[in-house]
């Protein structure tokens, strides 16, 4: 059984980030860039099917700049198997990236897609479902726990009431959320040895993909800045604040 992985490089999560001066959008100029935290967590669980003897092979994809081999060499020594690179310097709304899985599962034809549930960056959560609706696959998304077995995939997610579980005829699309596993540490070693496993770069163009932005931004804007608390003498003043100047929400 085939399993593609879908990784994103964007700014390392403890890094803070500020917007532009002219607005046009986040500024990530000599800021240090990572793997996605939730695909990490997809890199990790495909590595485990594998490991577990249920996954042949493992391939990590990734579409943007050039840059973005770092990542899928960090995917390598995770433990995948191969690496794509889709390269392009184009900005990749999350329908463009769909599309370009969509193209790499009809090449690749991988039993079982993971992806991170959304990117930290944009927090835009769309495109595991529509990699799912272009592909005519069926999907499970904020898996909780993933077990794979005589075809099927069985899914536990969470939900605002709980957990639900779904079970899934492969090939399938699963996006992962934060309580699925806990990602390894990458040993030196690994990271050595990723150099040397094949990363394959390939263009929009070569897939027939068309990856022209269908939305523009048009402002990127900082949050106002909080104001700073009051004291008050006693809780009788308290009460007369929350009385005369809170807002109701």
């Amino acid at each position: 059984m085939k399993v593609l992985v879908a990784v994103k490089r964007v700014v390392d999560a403890n890094v803070k980030v500020g917007v532009k001066s002219d607005g046009t959008g986040v500024d990530i100029a000599n800021l240090k860039m990572s793997m996605n935290p939730f695909d990490e967590i997809a890199v990790e669980e495909a590595v485990r099917l594998r490991e577990a003897g249920v996954a042949s092979e493992v391939i990590a994809v990734s579409c943007g700049v050039a840059q973005a081999q770092e990542t899928l060499r960090t995917a390598l020594a995770i433990g995948a198997d191969r690496a794509v690179l889709v390269e392009s310097a184009a900005e990749l709304q999350p329908l463009a990236v769909a599309k370009l899985l969509k193209a790499l599962v009809d090449k690749e034809r991988p039993s079982l897609v993971i992806l991170g549930k959304q990117a930290i960056d944009d927090d835009s959560n769309q495109t595991g479902q529509m990699l799912a609706a272009l592909a005519g696959l069926p999907q499970a998304t904020f898996a909780a726990k993933i077990v794979v077995a005589r075809g099927r995939a069985t899914v536990a997610r969470e939900v605002d009431g709980g957990t639900q579980t779904l079970s899934l005829q492969l090939p399938a699309v699963v996006t992962t959320d934060l309580r699925l596993n806990e990602p390894r540490y990458v040993t030196l070693p690994n990271i050595m040895k990723a150099k040397k496993k094949p990363l394959e770069t390939l263009k929009p163009e070569e897939l027939g993909v068309d990856v022209t932005s269908r939305l523009k931004t048009l402002k990127v804007s900082e949050p106002p800045k909080r104001s700073a608390g009051v004291k008050v003498a006693d809780v009788k003043a308290l009460v007369e604040k929350l009385k005369t100047e809170a807002k109701v929400l």
